[in-house]
């Protein structure tokens, strides 16, 4: 059920204070993030539950057991905080800093700037060393136009999977949607891998987890497809890219922001990338866009995903009045 207004409120007030805020170094340095103990619990299950030892048949059926786990376990934490916040007059507080917790706006937006402002000032070695910390291809293997598709290819990603589904899951229902939706998207991010290792025991996280993030990766297209202009692109553009091209990505969600992006970029983003150890070779989005990226547009790419956040949080306010 979709929550009330007073809930969207809420959710308001945590985009605005995770925008202001972000995740800062001094308190999680001395604590550990939540989503930190929510990968221990995953890797603990996976230690105990993946042997090399299993048949695939057991490693797949030991996989589901643990997203059963993963779901129970968030669920039940998201209701336990629900009712502790009901407890008290400032209650609704706890769940703005809950929300604000698990939703990575500055966050992300600090990791591509870091990107295109390593690529200003270290050039490509500095663009290298900090895309590593955001995509997992083999930076090595990129260049200049490399890193900066890279860069603007996980803006707009993970605009989808950390901003918009965080924010979705919590509207439809509540903590508990928020939580469990963060405690897959780790799983995927962890054991969703189609390796040898993880092909099996992952299966039901990585097919969960693209369930769940369906409607929130068409919202996230829409979004920045509204944000176009602020990349010097048209919101008509970008959607009709985004509408043609999204399902040339192997991910049935990530290319529907990817696509949107790159329609508002005028860039051709996706097509061939180099993984350590293996090679994707997919066809580009929006091909007959430009494929020479670079550190300014990155600083475009972080224009449009500032404004699909602001469109986000009006949109947010205005239900909020209309449930209220």
């Amino acid at each position: 059920m979709l929550t009330d207004g007073n809930t969207l409120l809420l959710l308001l007030a945590a985009l605005a204070l995770d925008a202001l805020v972000g995740d800062p170094d001094w308190l999680w340095r001395r604590l550990p993030h939540p989503v930190v103990w929510i990968g221990k619990l995953i890797a603990a299950l996976e230690t105990r539950l993946n042997s090399s030892s299993f048949p695939p048949e057991m490693r797949k059926r030991n996989g589901v057991i643990t997203l059963l786990i993963l779901l129970g376990s968030s669920l039940t934490l998201g209701l336990f905080l629900t009712w502790l916040s009901n407890q008290f007059a400032f209650g609704g507080v706890i769940t703005i800093l809950i929300v604000a917790v698990l939703i990575a706006q500055k966050s992300l937006y600090e990791h591509v700037a870091a990107v295109r402002d390593g690529l200003k000032q270290g050039g490509l070695r500095g663009g290298r060393k900090a895309v590593a910390m955001i995509v997992g291809r083999d930076p090595e293997q990129l260049d200049e136009a490399g890193v900066s598709r890279a860069a603007i290819e996980s803006c707009a990603e993970n605009f989808s999977d950390g901003i918009v589904a965080p924010v979705f899951w919590f509207a439809v229902l509540g903590l508990p949607g928020l939580i469990a939706y963060k405690a897959v998207n780790t799983a995927d991010s962890m054991i969703g891998h189609k390796n040898e290792r993880y092909q099996d025991f992952g299966w039901a996280s990585a097919r969960f987890d693209d369930l769940i993030n369906l409607p929130a990766s068409r919202l996230a297209g829409l979004l920045l497809a509204g944000a176009a202009r602020l990349g010097r692109g048209s919101t008509a553009h970008s959607f009709k890219i985004m509408v043609r091209d999204a399902h040339q990505h192997r991910s049935p969600n990530a290319g529907w922001p990817e696509a949107a992006m790159a329609g508002a970029l005028s860039l051709a983003l996706a097509g061939p990338r180099v993984y350590p150890g293996y090679k994707v070779d997919d066809p580009y989005m929006n091909p007959e866009g430009r494929r020479l990226a670079n550190a300014e547009d990155i600083g475009a790419a972080l224009r449009v995903y500032t404004g699909a956040c602001a469109i986000q949080a009006l949109i947010i306010g205005i239900l909020s009045l209309v449930c209220g």
